[in-house]
């Protein structure tokens, strides 16, 4: 009790915590996650976000924010997160990713280890006011997300999820097993993503269906979801999460700087933050007006 009393009062300054959920790998969910917290950065001149990667074994925010370099520093009230803008200090992220000696470590731990581990970053992490803190977490359902949905109880009514899929009816039938935690946990869900629905030609812009396409709508249309939209494989946004850099053409634009820091403007170039702009907008709708709900158990 004592220690979520901890957690509650380190995140009682936080208005939305929003975790990020698939149903298995390679979905593209930690790019889902670092674009939503860069969209959610960039909603407001004043909004203060916070990106919590609790992917133990795959660490990769670090990367995608272009801060991989960057280690954490204890202060006598907490640790202090790495800032991806830099001196602003609106945008604080936090891995495991800071924590190992070498980038290429593994991190092989058991359940309470990694227990331990949430727990640090929810009650020794100092956050301090957040508009949202967008988390990061591994795929399906494992003791990462109990420890989370455990820690997180003083705060629950501030909790609430946002599920990535394929159009691939793999993933679709592993999406089904997340729903299902969420109705278990009572977790609210603001919508369901469709990733990798389709691919951008980096050349003429023009997108093709790779793959099926629509699974993701119908799901969320069956369960009673929002749909928050689809977003198709971008060639730049792999690049720009994977090196910081865009390709020559992009990276020569004349295109005049429009954001704080230099992530934000590569990326505010790039197909996917124009179509990531509608699905920002849905959320932030569900919040504001509690849009969200627990899924239906169509088994029932």
């Amino acid at each position: 009790m004592a220690l979520q009393e901890t957690v509650t009062r380190r995140l009682d300054s936080v208005k939305h915590i929003i975790l990020v959920l698939s149903g298995k790998g390679g979905v593209g969910k930690s790019s889902v996650s670092a674009q939503l917290a860069l969209n959610l950065y960039a909603s407001s001149p004043t909004a203060r976000v916070g990106i919590l990667d609790v992917d133990l074994t795959g660490p990769s925010i670090p990367r995608m924010m272009g801060v991989d370099d960057q280690g954490v520093h204890q202060s006598s009230d907490g640790w202090v997160p790495v800032y991806a803008d830099g001196a602003s200090a609106r945008l604080a992220c936090m891995s495991v990713g800071f924590l190992l000696k070498k980038k290429g470590d593994s991190v092989v731990w058991r359940g309470p280890k990694k227990n331990g581990m949430i727990r640090q970053f929810l009650s020794d992490v100092r956050w301090g006011d957040l508009d949202y803190l967008v988390i990061d977490t591994p795929p399906g359902t494992s003791d990462e997300h109990l420890s989370l949905m455990e820690h997180m109880a003083g705060v629950h009514s501030r909790l609430a999820a946002v599920v990535v899929t394929t159009p691939q009816a793999v993933a679709l039938m592993d999406v089904m097993k997340c729903l299902s935690f969420t109705r278990a946990v009572n977790l609210p869900v603001l919508g369901l993503i469709e990733n990798m629905s389709g691919y951008v030609c980096p050349c003429c812009g023009e997108v093709s269906n790779v793959f099926s396409t629509g699974g993701g709508e119908e799901m969320a249309r069956r369960e009673h979801l929002q749909f928050l939209g689809s977003l198709p494989v971008d060639t730049n946004l792999v690049t720009l999460l994977d090196s910081g850099e865009l390709d020559g053409a992009q990276a020569n634009s004349e295109l005049p700087p429009t954001t704080p820091f230099g992530l934000l403007e590569r990326y505010s170039r790039t197909p996917s933050a124009q179509l990531f702009q509608g699905i920002m907008d849905r959320i932030l709708l569900g919040l504001t007006e509690n849009r969200i709900a627990t899924p239906i158990d169509s088994t029932a």
